[in-house]
């Protein structure tokens, strides 16, 4: 096979690539079975079995390596960023642990209460609640109906649970996430900044988020998969409050300006107002991405019916998995159709003025 040995001999640089395999210990690196064998075969072919620049490999950290031994391997730059992290990870406990417990300690306390309070007061509180912000009975039948069939099933616990994660995550979401939309919106450079970030979030892959976390926390402590569920859900009620007050309409604005109001009458009286629907619909999408993160999680030790699932996965428990992932899509439902309905009590609010 083809290397890249000509092109240092070419450059002269072969006296440093030697010297930075000496330099770097002397010995060979472990090598994987693909490289010994070969290693192998090179060997047995000399110098006749070089191979062409059809063969060349791609210019990668390894294949450069190959023939220059003072570039590091991808293994050497991954193993550099675990050590790097795990050289700050104290330092950064310092400063995360104070400002992150109040997560742990709000997750705690929601999922006690809401597990320990007895069935017979906490369905009519959520019943009311659903009342209270759909005004539809529709909707309060279909939460009542839902819940009943998790009872049923005796998922009625790991149900509590998940709605009490997806509660206390998705008020943290709303409360800085509408915030740092409204900053944006009022802000060009801070749009500008916080976009990439917003599309760094909403990009990487679910798991991704948890791998830090588990080397910076406790599998023990709740915030760990607290963290993981804001970050992955904050996306869209940050950038739909943005959008919504960015929409609104200029003369409106101008007509505010005419009126005398001040910077923060206008926006608390104009803009959010208006932008309403818009903040709803990413706070409803907020709700569903945590519910979907809430199942992740599950593998450090969230509770709730994500549990089941992943006890489904892994003893091949075929009617645990499917019966817990039903339970799931019906809570998705009810909080898609709650939040909805409360979207549609707002249009036709505004309709009637």
């Amino acid at each position: 096979m083809a290397t890249y040995d000509g092109l240092f001999d070419g450059l002269g640089l072969r006296g440093w690539c030697d010297g930075g395999g000496a330099a770097a210990g002397g010995a060979e690196a472990p090598m994987s079975m693909a490289d010994l064998l070969a290693k192998a075969k090179a060997g047995e072919g000399g110098a006749a079995d070089a191979g062409t620049w059809w063969d060349l490999p791609i210019p990668s950290l390894n294949s450069l390596h190959e023939a220059c031994a003072a570039i590091p391997q991808t293994r050497d730059l991954t193993l550099g960023l675990e050590r790097g992290f795990l050289s700050a990870r104290d330092a950064l406990r310092v400063v995360l642990d104070p400002l992150t417990q109040p997560l742990s300690w709000m997750l705690r306390e929601m999922i006690d209460l809401m597990v320990a309070t007895p069935w017979f007061i906490m369905l009519p509180l959520l019943l009311a609640l659903t009342w209270f912000v759909s005004r539809s009975w529709r909707v309060v039948g279909l939460v009542a109906l839902s819940l009943g069939t998790l009872a049923l099933v005796d998922h009625y616990t790991e149900a509590m649970q998940t709605l009490a994660i997806i509660f206390v995550c998705a008020f943290i979401c709303v409360l800085f996430g509408v915030p740092v939309g409204i900053a944006m919106s009022r802000s060009d450079t801070l749009q500008r900044i916080v976009t990439p970030i917003l599309d760094m979030l909403q990009t990487l892959p679910a798991f991704v988020y948890l791998i830090p976390l588990i080397f910076l926390f406790s599998v023990t402590e709740p915030k760990l998969y607290g963290i993981a569920i804001i970050l992955y859900a904050i996306v869209p009620v940050v950038r739909l409050t943005d959008l919504g007050i960015r929409l609104v309409d200029r003369d409106v604005i101008e007509a505010a300006d005419a009126f005398g109001l001040t910077a923060r009458q206008k926006l608390f009286r104009v803009q959010i107002p208006l932008a309403l629907p818009n903040i709803m619909a990413g706070v409803n999408q907020t709700i569903m991405m945590s519910l979907a993160m809430v199942v992740i999680a599950s593998l450090v030790s969230a509770p709730g019916l994500g549990v089941l699932v992943l006890r489904g996965i892994r003893n091949l428990e075929l009617g645990v998995g499917l019966v817990a992932g039903f339970g799931i899509v019906l809570l998705a439902i009810v909080l898609d159709r709650v939040t909805k309905s409360a979207l549609a009590r707002i249009d036709a609010s505004k309709a009637r003025h």
